[in-house]
């Protein structure tokens, strides 16, 4: 597990739903199958309304987005239940979405997957923070670093191994949970 991810944030608003995440249109790709998960990725966050957000996640054209951070506010993940949401993000290049709170079956899809890091920060995001400007994610001690400043993220506890592991089913496996055929 990398300890720090270093990169650039996008920035997004309250009530980011999953429609937005990963349009309707684009769930026929499957994740299992490689070149239909980068298909996937490169939807990522299309649905956002162009006059709100001139700056697309993943440049047209292209498979992986240069933002491995999201930084959202309110309620990020409302809406439907799709499972491809994480995902779509994840095969963007995401690694981590730090909001100030999540629709609890994207927070849980996040994990199940073993997609993304879904923190949630214990404070007001600064108002200055804009898309493009470079942050820091502690994995270990759990913070978000921008500039100068230090902001506490709420600990993930025991379902940072899960994601860690690559989701739940391979935690289970790993952890003995589901026992492994031998041959």
């Amino acid at each position: 597990m990398a300890k720090r991810i270093f990169g650039k944030a996008f920035v997004l608003k309250d009530n980011i739903d999953t429609d937005q995440i990963i349009p309707a249109q684009y769930l026929m790709y499957l994740p299992t199958v490689p070149e239909e998960l980068e298909k996937l990725g490169s939807f990522a966050l299309s649905g956002l309304p162009e006059s709100s957000y001139p700056q697309r996640y993943v440049e047209a054209g292209r498979s992986k987005t240069e933002y491995p951070v999201i930084i959202a506010g309110k309620n990020f993940g409302c809406g439907s239940s799709r499972e491809h949401a994480p995902i779509a993000l994840a095969a963007a290049g995401c690694k981590v979405i730090i909001a100030r709170s999540y629709a609890r079956i994207f927070f849980r899809n996040c994990i199940a997957t073993g997609a993304l890091y879904p923190y949630e920060i214990q404070e007001e995001i600064p108002k200055e923070i804009h898309t493009a400007q470079e942050v820091v994610v502690d994995l270990e001690q759990e913070l978000l670093i921008i500039d100068d400043k230090v902001f506490a993220l709420k600990p993930l506890g025991d379902a940072k191994a899960v994601i860690e592991a690559g989701g739940i089913f391979n935690y289970a496996k790993k952890s003995g949970m589901i026992p492994t055929k031998t041959h």
